[in-house]
Order: C-alpha cells, then sequence, then structure tokens
C-alpha cells in the first residue's frame, strides 16, 4: 500500500531538506518503516521564514471575503480527498480508518466555520467627547505565526492554528509532527492547491527543540501556538515571554468524569467509555479519572468493563477495528507502569491490563476499579486506553478530587439532577465541561484550557482574538 515521501512546503513549493537528511516514519501497527520525511536545519528554516515574512505582507491586504473563498475551496479540496488522506493518517497513526476519515471531514468544517468567521472580524466606532474627531478600533492580524503540533490528530491539531492564522490576515510557519508527517502535509497541499499565495502557508519538519528554538525568538515570528504536554508547553510559552511574543498553549489534561447518584448508568458507560478508547486513548480531553458514587459503582464498573471488551483491537486499516495501536512502542511502557503502580497499590484490573501480541503497539483497553489516590494513574495523565475507576460519598467530595490536581483541560459529568449540573458547571475548574454526552468540540465553540493546561482557546470567535492586534486611532476632522 503506497505511502507516500514527505517533503518541506518553503514559499509555495514542496522541496527537500537543503542537506538532504530525512527521518524513517514507522506504522504503529507493524513497527515498519513506511516512507521518510524530509529533516529540516536552519538554511531551510531560514528560507521558509523569509517567505513567511513576504506571504504574511501579501495575505494581510487581501480582503477578508477573498481570503473566505481561497479556504472554502480548501476545504472542498480536503473533502474530495479524504479516502486517500484518511489511508496515510491511520498507516502513519494507526487510528481505525473510519476515525481518520471523520477527522479529515471535520476539519473541512472547521475551515469552513473560520473562513466565513473571518469576515466578521469587525472593529467599532467609539462616540467621541470631541465631536470635530473621530475615534475608531481597528483590529489587524498580528503577523506570521509558528505553529507547533502533535502526533495525536495529525491533521484537526493543525488545521484550527492554520485557519485562525489566515481567516484573520497573517501567514503561517506549521512544525508538524516527524511521527505523522503525511496526512498534515496533505492538509497544507489543499491550502496551496486552492490558490493560497506562496509564502502564506509553510511546513517544516526536523528536531523540535532545535526548531522552537529558532522559530520563537526570531523577529519575524510574532505569534506561536503549541498543543503539547505541560512541562514542554511552560518552556515554550517562557521564550515566547522573553521575547514578547503572543501565545496560545494547549497543554496537558486528566479529565475527571464525575458519574452522580442518580446518572443513567447505561448513558454514562457508552458516553464516556467511547471516549476513553477513542484513538486509544491518546486525546487531550479523554476521560481519565472515574469519580462514581459508591451506591452506582459496582454497576458502572460492570458496564464500563463489558463496553472495553467490546472494543475490538487492530490494525486501523482492517475491517471492523475501532481502536487501533498506540503511537509508538513508547506507550507500551507506559501503560505497563501504570498498570503495575496501580495493582501494587491495591486496585484490581477489571478489563485489560496488558499487551496484545507480540508485533504493533497494542494494548487491551483497560479498566481498574478501587484506584487509590497516591496511584501514578491518578495524578499523571496516562494518555492511553486506560480508565481508572474510584468512589465518592458526596457531590462536593467528587469536585474537590476533580480539582485537586493542577491540569483544567476538560471534565464530564453524569446526572439527572438540574441543580447538580448547576454546581459542576459552576465549581469544577476546567476550560471545558460536557454533561450527559461525550465531548463534542465543534469549531463554534471555545476550545482550552485552565491552571497548567494552558491559556487562549482554538475555537469560537475567542480562537480569532490571539491573532488580532488592537489600535486605537482618534481622528480630528476639523
Amino acid at each position: 500500500m503506497s505511502y507516500p515521501n514527505t517533503q518541506l512546503l518553503i514559499d509555495g513549493q514542496w522541496c527537500d531538506a537543503a542537506s538532504g537528511k530525512t527521518l524513517a516514519v514507522l506504522n504503529p501497527a507493524t513497527g515498519q518503516e513506511i516512507g521518510r520525511v524530509a529533516h529540516a536545519d536552519r538554511a531551510d528554516l531560514d528560507r521558509a521564514l523569509a517567505a513567511a515574512q513576504k506571504g504574511f505582507e501579501h495575505w494581510s491586504r487581501v480582503p477578508a471575503v477573498e481570503r473566505s473563498k481561497l479556504m472554502r475551496a480548501a476545504a472542498g479540496l480536503m473533502r474530495e480527498r479524504a479516502d486517500a488522506i484518511a489511508r496515510e493518517m491511520t498507516q502513519e497513526q494507526g487510528k481505525p480508518l473510519a476515525e481518520a476519515k471523520g477527522e479529515v471531514l471535520m476539519s473541512a468544517d472547521i475551515i469552513e466555520w473560520f473562513a466565513e468567521e473571518g469576515r466578521r472580524v469587525y472593529g467599532r466606532v467609539v462616540p467621541s467627547r470631541n465631536l470635530a474627531s473621530q475615534q475608531l478600533v481597528l483590529k489587524e492580524p498580528v503577523g506570521p505565526v509558528a505553529a507547533f503540533t502533535p502526533w495525536n490528530f495529525p491533521i484537526n491539531q493543525v488545521v484550527r492554528k492554520l485557519c485562525a492564522a489566515l481567516t484573520t490576515g497573517c501567514s503561517i510557519l506549521v512544525k508538524a509532527p516527524e511521527e505523522t508527517p503525511a496526512s498534515p502535509a496533505s492538509l497544507l497541499r489543499a491550502f496551496v492547491d486552492a490558490g493560497v499565495p506562496a509564502g502564506v502557508v509553510g511546513l517544516v519538519y526536523g528536531d523540535p527543540a532545535e526548531i522552537s528554538s529558532y522559530l520563537i525568538p526570531h523577529p519575524v515570528i510574532r505569534k506561536i501556538t503549541f498543543t503539547g504536554s505541560t512541562p514542554v508547553g511552560k518552556q515554550l510559552a517562557s521564550l515566547a515571554g522573553l521575547h514578547m511574543k503572543r501565545a496560545t498553549m494547549e497543554l496537558g489534561g486528566h479529565a475527571p468524569v464525575i458519574i452522580a447518584e442518580d446518572a443513567d448508568i447505561t448513558l454514562a458507560a457508552r458516553a464516556a467509555g467511547g471516549a476513553k478508547f477513542r484513538n486509544a486513548g491518546q486525546v487531550c480531553i479523554s476521560p481519565t479519572r472515574f469519580l462514581v458514587h459508591e451506591s452506582r459503582k459496582a454497576e458502572f464498573v460492570q458496564a464500563l468493563a463489558q463496553q472495553a471488551q467490546r472494543v475490538k483491537v487492530g490494525d486501523g486499516l482492517a475491517e471492523g477495528i475501532t481502536m487501533g495501536p498506540l503511537a509508538n512502542a513508547r506507550r507500551l511502557g507506559a501503560m505497563a507502569q501504570f498498570t503495575d503502580d496501580a495493582l501494587s497499590r491495591g486496585a484490581t484490573v477489571v478489563a485489560g491490563g496488558q499487551r496484545l501480541g507480540e508485533v504493533g503497539n497494542f494494548y487491551a483497553p483497560t479498566v481498574l476499579a478501587d484506584v487509590p489516590l497516591d496511584a501514578k494513574i491518578f495524578n499523571d495523565e496516562p494518555f492511553g486506553p486506560m480508565a481508572a475507576v474510584r468512589g465518592f460519598n458526596t457531590l462536593d467530595e467528587a469536585i474537590a478530587e476533580a480539582n485537586r490536581l493542577p491540569f483544567g483541560l476538560a471534565g464530564y459529568a453524569f446526572t439527572r439532577s438540574l441543580k447538580n449540573a448547576h454546581q459542576l458547571s459552576q465549581q469544577l475548574q476546567v476550560g471545558m465541561l460536557w454533561i450527559n454526552q461525550p465531548a463534542a468540540a465543534w469549531p463554534e465553540m471555545p476550545f482550552g484550557g485552565v491552571k497548567d493546561s494552558g491559556y487562549g482557546s482554538e475555537g469560537g470567535i475567542e480562537a480569532l482574538e490571539a491573532y488580532l492586534n488592537t489600535k486605537s486611532v482618534s481622528v480630528l476632522c476639523d
């Protein structure tokens, strides 16, 4: 099955690295090399930065309505190419083909939403104290953007940053993940093929630390946007602050799930379980800490274990597979450590708990019951197909536990009580909360966290704010 070698995108041209250096791309279902990706060095970055500056100078003067038309054309190309791009993504990332295609099609929706929202970036006229003057508030693009994205959603993590930049008139240089290079390249190819001018979008791969340490301080870059772990995000945010660069940070999570005494247990197990094992649990907003009222705990654990056992694990290209492999072998070791630690502290395995097979990075969907608070999994994000369950007696107790950690990205709750729902909405310290449903990260809604899970938004009108400068203008007309 064909898988493309991936090149850099610089100044509207697909090209190899100046040095000719490449990196291997592995299929996580087989462990075999399936292609190569170009490895940029400083000479490539300098060319890409110069192109981004030139692209910004042109793109920022293109009317919003024309930018919108080009973006909508790119969305159309993503839909036309969805099947082929999805196969690339499954080969390099592992998720089932249906999930991969869903990600591609959702990207088209995201592009279209941002394309239209960019036409509504309004300033305002402020009534003046001097009738001979006019006071204006103008919104202007911040400048060239550097974006850093992870491997778990190779297109989704790029497209929100890309579209927020383009629709506001910014150019963008994307440092996409070396593990999953082909699908983000296909996303940017759609924009190039739609007619976005040279330099407006760029794409590089290489050593993440070297690239970030060069791009962030560079005077061409005026904003950074990053999705990834909290420790790395803090380093990049510190570097951005040192150089007075605007930053959006979407960092790690450890999402609590509160299942109240009056919850619909069947719904909770189906919705939260489906969200838990989606993309093999490699989701920043994946539910991980399950807090269940003691009177319903046994019932919920049984229902969630049954949900886990129904998951069909295998190569994402195979028929009927509902969960693919973990992205790399390191994740297998991490899952074993989380499991062993929990068991050593008194937890029990009610589903999964082991690697599947000897080839590929497959780990069984796992449910751990009666997990103590000092277990590693109740303190560190597992980022895998692992659910940890413990009981609570009062809703206040559950909320306190949910808020205990420094993370505050997403949360979930299940209750039939409007009073409970209101209390949860008011008191849970998260950027996103879904009650009685799995995550629904629509582009029109804000997407981001609080506390150590970052700041800024990658959805809703809030996403555009970080890509805009506000200029106050007063004109004496006398």
